[in-house]
C-alpha cells in the first residue's frame, strides 16, 4: 500500500520530488518498525498504539519533537489516503497527537548586511556573474522557495509587468510581483546567457548552469553560501534564509500577514505567523535601546 500511496503523490497530488522522498522514507521506517516488533502486520493494519509505540521509539532514538511531528503528519496523510480509498474504515492518527516542539526563530539577514552584499558586491559583467545575482535577487524579492526558483521557466517571467508565475507546493500555481529593478538585471542576464551559448541553449529554464542545464539545489546552496559569507555572520546562509529574509523585512515595513502569506505560498495563516516573533523580537531590541527605563 506505501507504493500505492507514493504513485498518488505523484500523479494526482503532483507533490515535490523532496515531499515524496521525505514521505516515502517515513513510511519505510514505520514499516521496518512494524517488521521488527509485530511481525506479520501491515502498515494499513496497524492501531493508534503501534504508533504510539513507534513514537516513543523514535524519541528513545534522540529524534527531535519537530523531526517525530513530520513523521506523524506523514501517517496521517497516510491512513487518510487509506480511509477515502476505503481500505480502512478508521483512522488510527486520530488518537495521536503531536508532541510538544520549541520552534526555532527563522534566520534572517540584517538589512545593512543585505543592502551592502546587493549593492556593493562585485558581481562578474558575465554570464556566471549576472546569474549568480540573479539567485540571489530573486530570492529576496520575490521570495521564492528553492525548487521554485529552480524549476523557474523563462516563458513565466513577465518582463513589463514585473510579475513571475511559480508552482509551489501541490502543484499550486501563483503570481509573485519583483521589484523593477530584477526585471532590468533579466535583460541583462538573458542577453550575456544568449551570447555565453552562442544563441545555442535550448533550455526552458531561466536559470542554467555554465553546462546549459538545469540548475541543482546544491549548486544553489553554494552560490548563496558563497555571498552571504562575505557579509554576513548569521548561522545559517542557506536559500531559505534569503526566503526568510524577504518575509521578515516585509512585516518590519508594515506589510499585512495575510498578503506575506499569499506571497510565500503558504496554505495557511500559520505559517506566516513564525515571522511576527522576528518582528517582536525586533521591537524589543528597540525598545531596549531607545526607553529611558529599559
Amino acid at each position: 500500500m506505501i507504493d500505492t500511496f507514493v504513485k498518488f503523490l505523484t500523479y494526482e497530488k503532483r507533490a515535490s520530488p523532496h515531499t515524496i522522498t521525505s514521505y516515502h522514507t517515513d513510511l519505510l521506517q514505520f514499516h521496518a518498525f512494524l517488521k521488527h516488533h509485530a511481525p506479520g502486520l501491515p502498515t494499513e493494519k496497524a492501531d493508534h498504539q503501534e504508533i504510539r509505540a513507534w513514537i516513543v521509539d523514535l524519541a528513545n532514538k534522540q529524534n527531535t519533537a519537530r523531526s517525530i511531528n513530520r513523521k506523524i503528519s506523514t501517517l496521517r496523510s497516510y491512513y487518510k489516503f487509506l480511509q477515502q480509498r476505503e481500505y480502512i474504515k478508521q483512522n488510527p492518527t486520530h488518537k495521536v497527537r503531536a508532541l510538544k516542539a520549541n520552534y526555532p526563530l527563522p534566520h534572517f539577514v540584517q538589512n545593512n548586511d543585505l543592502f551592502e552584499l546587493l549593492e556593493q558586491c562585485k558581481f562578474t559583467k558575465d554570464f556566471p556573474g549576472y546569474r549568480d545575482r540573479l539567485i540571489l535577487e530573486l530570492f529576496y524579492g520575490a521570495g521564492i522557495r528553492l525548487s521554485e526558483l529552480i524549476n523557474l521557466e523563462t516563458d513565466l517571467v513577465n518582463l513589463s509587468d514585473a510579475t513571475l508565475k511559480v508552482r509551489g507546493k501541490g502543484a499550486k500555481e501563483r503570481i509573485i510581483p519583483f521589484p523593477k529593478s530584477i526585471a532590468t538585471l533579466i535583460e541583462h542576464y538573458v542577453k550575456a546567457k544568449c551570447e555565453f551559448f552562442a544563441g545555442d541553449s535550448n533550455s526552458h529554464f531561466l536559470l542554467v548552469t555554465n553546462k546549459g542545464d538545469q540548475l541543482y539545489p546544491m549548486m544553489v546552496y553554494r552560490t548563496v553560501r558563497k555571498y552571504l559569507d562575505q557579509y554576513t555572520t548569521i548561522d545559517k546562509r542557506s536559500p531559505h534564509v534569503m526566503r526568510h529574509t524577504f518575509a521578515t523585512h516585509l512585516l518590519d515595513n508594515g506589510a499585512d500577514l495575510h498578503a506575506i502569506k499569499d506571497l510565500l505560498g503558504h496554505a495557511t495563516l500559520a505559517a506566516t505567523q513564525v515571522y511576527t516573533h522576528n518582528s517582536t523580537e525586533q521591537l524589543k531590541k528597540i525598545f531596549k535601546q531607545a526607553h529611558p527605563k529599559a
